[in-house]
């Protein structure tokens, strides 16, 4: 089934900005893909483009901000040959519109209004998979996401959603759809991207982490320098994380490093805190206590500004250890403090998963 969406935006107004996100990313759980989204001004002759995207689609959402409600829902009628019934729905028997408010409340109507309207439509006879990744490289996922879509045809639809590192593959594909074609696909994209699976579910690296050490009976602590306590938050947001998680330090000053965890005066003299030596030294000291049976550390530049010379925005040192190793990864990554920040934390995540794979 194909689903298209207009997005009106008031272009008298420069400092106006559409809420459209939350509505879109509704749909998109109840399995919606939206094949194509067309912004456009509200004064733009924006039916014409209704009736375009109607045709051969099964559904034509309009998501506007309620004081240009009157007029899509004007433009939508005239391009059905029928009246609303509804609040925001108009069954039109072959095409189904919608007329959707921004934001909170669009994402609203559409779990509330419009989502059991599709699935009436389609008796509910969809299925879905998903598989999630961390740290794939984009061509990586590029590749992989390709490979899957021609094995795939016309009989499955793929969607990726990156955000902080973390991608969601879903695969939604009619129950007609045979088993081996939506088996196929997704082995594809598990062997394609082995390296960076964690998890055949919709989970986070957090949920998936504190399960396997459940599993094995572990404890973890985390000594945080850039990332300010993500990655511990992120642990004990998890229910039951109280069974497997044994502390957290927030290690931003020199001196803290060297008194809490014992990095060497001279290491952070010679290689500076931002290094992979630091990231080593504390997580081995977290090790080193005894108190617990992993360890992860973060050390970085999240920005605006780089803390140490030499150092670019970015760059960042997650050190995973054991009481057998400890291994340290380097990253560079983009934007600004927030995703810089937040995908670490992720990362950091991962890579303490895979540690106890």
């Amino acid at each position: 089934m194909k689903y298209a969406a207009v997005v009106l935006f008031n272009n008298k107004n420069s400092l106006s900005a559409v809420d459209y996100v939350p509505v879109t990313d509704a749909l998109l759980a109840g399995g919606v893909f939206l094949d194509e989204v067309e912004i456009l001004p509200y004064d733009s002759d924006y039916g014409m483009e209704i009736s375009r995207l109607a045709a051969g689609r099964d559904g034509v959402f309009v998501i506007a901000d309620g004081a240009l409600h009157a007029n899509a829902r004007q433009a939508v009628e005239a391009c059905a040959g029928a009246a609303f019934e509804e609040e925001c729905v108009l069954d039109a028997g072959k095409t189904l519109f919608a007329v959707l408010p921004t934001g909170e409340r669009g994402k609203t109507a559409a779990v509330c209004g419009l989502l059991p309207r599709i699935n009436a439509r389609r008796n509910n006879s969809y299925l879905r998979m998903m598989l999630s990744t961390v740290t794939a490289p984009p061509d990586t996922l590029r590749e992989a996401l390709g490979k899957a879509r021609e094995a795939a045809g016309e009989s499955l639809m793929l969607h990726a959603r990156e955000r902080f590192g973390v991608c969601r593959i879903e695969l939604i594909y009619d129950r007609a759809t045979p088993k081996m074609t939506a088996d196929e696909v997704a082995r594809i994209l598990a062997v394609e991207l082995t390296d960076y699976l964690y998890s055949l579910d919709d989970c986070t690296p957090a949920e998936r982490l504190v399960e396997a050490l459940k599993l094995r009976r572990m404890k973890v602590s985390t000594a945080e320098s850039f990332t300010g306590g993500g990655v511990g938050r992120a642990i004990v947001r998890v229910p039951g994380a109280s069974e497997v998680f044994f502390e957290g330090l927030n290690t931003y000053d020199e001196r803290a490093k060297i008194q809490r965890l014992g990095v060497q005066e001279k290491t952070l003299r010679e290689k500076g805190a931002v290094s992979a030596d630091v990231a080593y030294e504390m997580a081995a000291g977290l090790i080193r206590t005894g108190d617990c049976d992993l360890s992860i550390a973060t050390t970085g530049a999240a920005g605006p500004t780089s803390p140490q010379d030499g150092v670019p925005v970015g760059l960042i040192y997650i050190a995973v250890g054991t009481k057998e190793r400890v291994s340290v990864f380097r990253f560079h990554l983009a934007g600004d403090r927030e995703t810089v920040t937040e995908t670490a934390v992720n990362y950091a995540l991962f890579l303490a998963y895979k540690e106890l794979k």
